[in-house]
């Protein structure tokens, strides 16, 4: 009753089955993996939190790469802002609306300077560069959290009439005239106060986030094709045991007596 399965139709059938069950419970796997980065980086995070701000130069020597383990330490960093090569983040939005992100270099002691995420401010979401609040003169000393370069390429990180679409140091290293550190700080408080301060980035969500349930969504999906091969398949025994068709044609009712 089942020889029809050793034929192409239903091998061919059968193939697609597996990788398709196959690639889901792959995802599944993936977004637990996912999971589980994020629950290791919600604890790097709450143990920064709890701890004391330390210099840039602790947190960062010279030439260290921002990585898993440094991202959201609290720094201090003391120095003077660089209005000229000022940039804004465009197309940036929180809850909705949208706005651009302010990032300023502040040049160190050193002669070296760091990328600092100043805030975000609503604007209309145009293509031109709006006016934005000025820094404090002089000397600053800023704390902030230590945040790594987004990872987009190209024309989204180098700067365009005083604009980027997103934030890295390696992006902008050849259109300042210093050293840029690794990262960016995303600024909390700083000394002195500006004439006009902007909105500090909110501290990061420590939930577990969808990645469980997308897990079991994609394991479901291959659950749902191994399930739906076997039911097609006793469907075709089942018609072939008691077929409902003759030649193509319904099978007609038995003539009345």
């Amino acid at each position: 009753m089942f020889r029809f399965l050793i034929s192409v139709r239903w091998i061919g059938f059968a193939v697609f089955v597996l990788v398709l069950g196959g690639v889901c419970t792959r995802l599944g796997f993936w977004q637990i993996h996912r999971l589980e980065h994020r629950l290791d980086q919600n604890k790097v995070i709450t143990t920064h939190f709890k701890s004391a701000p330390v210099s840039l130069d602790s947190a960062l020597p010279s030439g260290a790469k921002v990585d898993d383990a440094s991202e959201w330490t609290r720094v201090t960093a003391t120095g003077v802002y660089d209005v000229k090569h000022q940039v804004t983040v465009k197309f940036s939005t929180r809850d909705g609306a949208p706005g651009v992100d302010v990032l300023t270099p502040l040049v160190l002691a050193s002669g070296d300077a760091v990328l600092v995420d100043r805030g975000w401010m609503e604007t209309q979401n145009t293509m031109d560069r709006p006016t934005v609040p000025e820094p404090p003169t002089g000397q600053v000393s800023v704390m902030g959290w230590l945040r790594q370069n987004n990872g987009a390429e190209g024309q989204a990180i180098r700067p365009v009439a005083g604009q980027v679409r997103a934030i890295s140091s390696a992006g902008l290293a050849k259109s300042v005239p210093y050293d840029l550190t690794d990262g960016y700080v995303n600024l909390q408080t700083e000394t002195p106060h500006p004439a006009a301060g902007l909105d500090a980035e909110p501290k990061p969500e420590l939930g577990q986030g969808p990645h469980f349930f997308y897990a079991l969504q994609w394991w479901f999906f291959a659950l749902l094709a191994v399930v739906g091969w076997f039911w097609f398949a006793w469907a075709e025994a089942k018609e072939r045991r008691n077929p409902t068709r003759l030649d193509g044609f319904a099978a007609a009712p038995p003539p009345p007596t």
